[in-house]
């Protein structure tokens, strides 16, 4: 079981400190302000939705900001740092693999999302053991409660959607310092995340080309889905508009996506392989294929560009809701039935150079 951040209580608000500490105490509160009673009745969805919401604002239930680290081999490190660019500082956390001992053969920057940490992150996407077995480096900066009340990283924002300003700048100047320490080129650093962290993923793809080689977004949204937080809620609900014109350019995507996702509408996933897709030059290839992994059945479409190689891959796995699909126990947002998403991106990073290797 995940250990809980006993200082989230000190930092709820007054009305959920006056539970005295107790869960129970807490949801009962909360539903009598709202005037639901027991939850019961037709006010019963209603009533799981804002017992779920106060229970992430105190610091409890399935998205609580802890502090367990995932075991590490031996010889590998899982250090705390801290990172300030002009637009500001955040902390983050680097996974150094103990293979990576005579060399590191890339970085990958995970990006949490809302409600999450570093450490809860890690832990379910377990994504610091595909990085052992590929000599990885992974990064995982980590959203601060000032600059979002929810740790979300702020996709939605005016300020946080292009280059050289918010977080965007902070995260591509993170990237870029720790990439330069360990002589890791931009053909081998990338960018994933889940949910906001997905997002704001792929905004890091299209605005920082010469840092990021190619984006992994599960459950995430498009560049230009909002510009605020009324249109963010819309765009997760599938009726955003994308306001930004065609793509004369996209990294390479991959695009994990679960058809039951209540949070982040699937139509979102469809969004961001569109916009990968516009930015293929020359002739384009596609295919498609369904199969089952993990107990769960998918839909997996691929685009081929001039290079020879997949440039956008679209997963869309049946019965996953807004979870990493294919995740470890431990972690919150993390479904262990379905594809492994950190298996498939990792894979999905790497295969340029695998297609060389064959060459």
């Amino acid at each position: 079981m995940k250990r809980l951040n006993a200082g989230a209580w000190r930092t709820a608000p007054e009305g959920m400190r006056n539970a005295q500490m107790d869960p129970a105490a807490l949801v009962r509160q909360t539903l009598a302000r709202h005037g639901l009673g027991d939850g019961g009745g037709t006010g019963g969805d209603r009533a799981g939705g804002i017992i779920r919401d106060a229970l992430a604002r105190a610091g409890l239930g399935q998205g609580a900001r802890g502090e367990t680290a995932p075991d590490l081999p031996q010889g590998a490190t899982f250090a705390r740092g801290q990172h300030s660019g002009k637009s500001g500082t955040r902390a983050y956390r680097t996974y150094i693999p103990a293979s990576a001992s005579a060399g590191a053969n890339g970085l990958v920057v995970m990006l949490h999302g809302c409600t999450q940490t570093p450490e809860d992150f890690a832990l379910g996407t377990g994504m610091n053991a595909h990085a052992e077995a590929h000599r990885l480096i992974v990064i995982y900066p980590e959203q601060s409660r000032g600059a979002n009340a929810q740790t979300c990283w702020n996709w939605f924002s005016k300020g946080d959607q292009a280059r050289g300003r918010g977080e965007p700048e902070i995260i591509a100047g993170l990237t870029r310092q720790i990439a330069q320490h360990h002589g890791i080129a931009p053909r081998h650093t990338f960018v994933a995340g889940l949910s906001a962290g997905a997002a704001m993923a792929v905004i890091l793809g299209h605005a920082y080309p010469d840092v990021f080689a190619a984006v992994g977004a599960h459950s995430g949204l498009p560049l230009g889905a909002a510009h605020d937080v009324p249109s963010a809620f819309a765009a997760m609900a599938g009726n955003g508009g994308v306001t930004r014109p065609p793509a004369t350019f996209a990294p390479r995507t991959i695009v994990l996506h679960g058809a039951n996702d209540s949070t982040v509408h699937p139509a979102n996933g469809s969004a961001i392989a569109a916009m990968a897709e516009a930015g293929v030059k020359g002739p384009v290839l596609t295919s498609e294929e369904r199969g089952t992994a993990g107990g769960r059945r998918y839909h997996r479409s691929l685009t081929w560009g001039a290079e020879s190689q997949i440039h956008t891959e679209q997963w869309r796995i049946e019965g996953l809701g807004h979870a990493w699909s294919g995740g470890q126990p431990g972690g919150s947002y993390a479904d262990p039935a379905g594809p492994d998403a950190s298996a498939e991106m990792i894979r999905f990073f790497l295969e340029p150079d695998a297609k060389d290797d064959l060459t």
